[in-house]
């Protein structure tokens, strides 16, 4: 059977509430939540930590890699291979970049779904727009990834799907532009509801199915009033169109359509049929017959449980570079050595120590000459990216260089052997504790010269939000 075999959600652990923003550039207070990505975190790194919790435990190896966002890290060169690097896939893994538009990620799943290979397909995207914009209002960070491939097991099995297309300006932001601009809603409102119904029919062909036989669809477009006229007709065929997670999570670009294709994987019971209806520069119905097994935690829903809502807003804006604020007075980091990284390209991206074959012993970084009996050359690799460790001390330090100040470095001892001194991210100084469980994490350090530099941190380990 084709299908999917695994598949994760990422939600950032910080949320903003709407009200927050009215309360400081007035109007009506907004409703519910966004969530936020962290000021060390960008698209590509919440792909990432969705695809590390769609591989965890499969023992499927991609043969090709897809990245889709519309908030890209470059535009001459692919964030795919990082997300590659990151994810320690084999050398001969293709990896590209599937945009830079909204419809990537949908046209990926598309295409590894009609494949006859293993395919990853990876999504991420930060949302944001000037001070009390809809888009910044309407607009949500998250991750989502799926694997799609042949096997016995399968989260969800792949029954049909179909594509509609026409040329039509709905939406656009040209690169570097903080702005998206759109043209008058109803006309959009217009062109998908044709779209979307006709893929919608070609998908129902395609599986050989008719509309009262799918239990659950989620119906994803830039615009909540894009797929009202699908939502309604669905509901009144007596298909459940579930929530877009509006209220809570917001449109998260890129990667909503697989965020909500995840979330309605895992919630849905064996044998129930489920879709996506994916709205973007024309629509893509998928129809799949959920397992009930095999979902990646934790899950979409218990991450919607979870996060830090007391986000203030000017932070936020900071962190979105909005509102630039002083930062520490120690100079700025200077841009990352190319060739220092690909030849320590194990332990940047993938965070993969060494351990001494004789003694045991676990070295972080990595070591030739151990330092339990002097071995040389005598390691073997040890991944570390999966394995938690304690906080034996830290220490909060308000001078280094931060975009977000303090810096919360912590010596941490990991399970099994070793020890190193890490950055703390996703919680605050006042919540760090000696003894703390924390997990690593793939995360931006920063950026110089228009490089960016990539490795990872600490969080808390096994929060709900994260």
């Amino acid at each position: 059977m084709r299908g999917i075999i695994g598949a994760g959600g990422y939600l950032p652990h910080w949320r903003l509430q709407r009200s927050a923003v009215s309360a400081v550039l007035g109007g009506a207070p907004g409703k519910g939540t966004r969530t936020v990505a962290s000021y060390d975190e960008d698209a590509l790194t919440m792909a990432v930590e969705a695809a590390r919790r769609t591989l965890r435990g499969s023992t499927s190896t991609p043969a090709a890699l897809w990245f889709a966002t519309t908030s890209p890290t470059y535009l001459e060169k692919t964030s795919a291979p990082i997300a590659h690097a990151a994810l320690r896939l084999p050398g001969d893994v293709a990896a590209a970049d599937a945009g830079p538009g909204l419809r990537g990620a949908a046209m990926a799943l598309r295409s590894a779904l009609r494949s006859t290979e293993t395919v990853l397909v990876a999504a991420g995207d930060v949302r944001t727009g000037p001070a009390g914009s809809p888009d910044e209002r309407d607009g949500g960070d998250a991750g989502a990834a799926v694997l799609v491939g042949e096997a016995d097991s399968l989260l969800g099995e792949y029954l049909g799907s179909g594509s509609a297309t026409r040329e039509f300006l709905d939406r656009w932001r040209a690169p570097g532009e903080l702005r998206t601009h759109g043209w008058e809603e109803r006309f959009g409102e217009q062109r998908y509801a044709a779209l979307a119904s006709a893929a919608w029919t070609a998908a129902l062909a395609d599986a050989g199915l008719e509309a009262g036989q799918v239990n659950k669809v989620a119906v994803v477009g830039p615009q909540a009033r894009a797929g009202a006229g699908l939502s309604k007709q669905l509901g009144a065929e007596g298909v459940e169109v579930v929530d877009t997670l509006a209220s809570t999570v917001g449109f998260s670009g890129a990667a909503h359509g697989l965020l909500l294709l995840t979330h309605l994987l895992e919630s849905a019971e064996a044998g129930q049929v489920v879709a996506l209806v994916s709205m973007a520069d024309g629509a893509d119905a998928f129809i799949f017959r959920a397992t009930g097994s095999g979902a990646a935690t934790p899950t979409v829903a218990d991450q919607l449980e979870g996060g830090d809502d007391s986000l203030a807003y000017a932070k936020y804006l900071s962190w979105r570079g909005v509102l630039p604020m002083n930062p520490p007075n120690r100079p700025e980091p200077a841009r990352m050595s190319a060739s220092a990284a690909e030849r320590r390209l194990d332990w940047k991206y993938g965070f993969v120590g060494s351990k001494d074959h004789e003694s045991g012993a676990l070295h972080l970084p990595p070591a030739r000459v151990s330092f339990v009996g002097g071995n040389v050359d005598d390691m073997e690799a040890a991944p570390m990216a999966d394995v938690t460790a304690t906080v034996a001390t830290f220490t909060v330090d308000s001078l280094a260089y931060s975009p977000s100040p303090p810096v919360v470095f912590a010596v941490c001892d990991f399970d099994g052997g070793g020890r190193l001194p890490v950055e703390l991210t996703d919680v605050r100084a006042d919540q760090v504790s000696i003894g703390m469980q924390v997990e690593m994490t793939f995360r931006r350090l920063n950026t110089a010269d228009g490089i960016a530099n990539y490795f990872w941190k600490a969080r808390p380990a096994a929060q709900g939000g994260a």
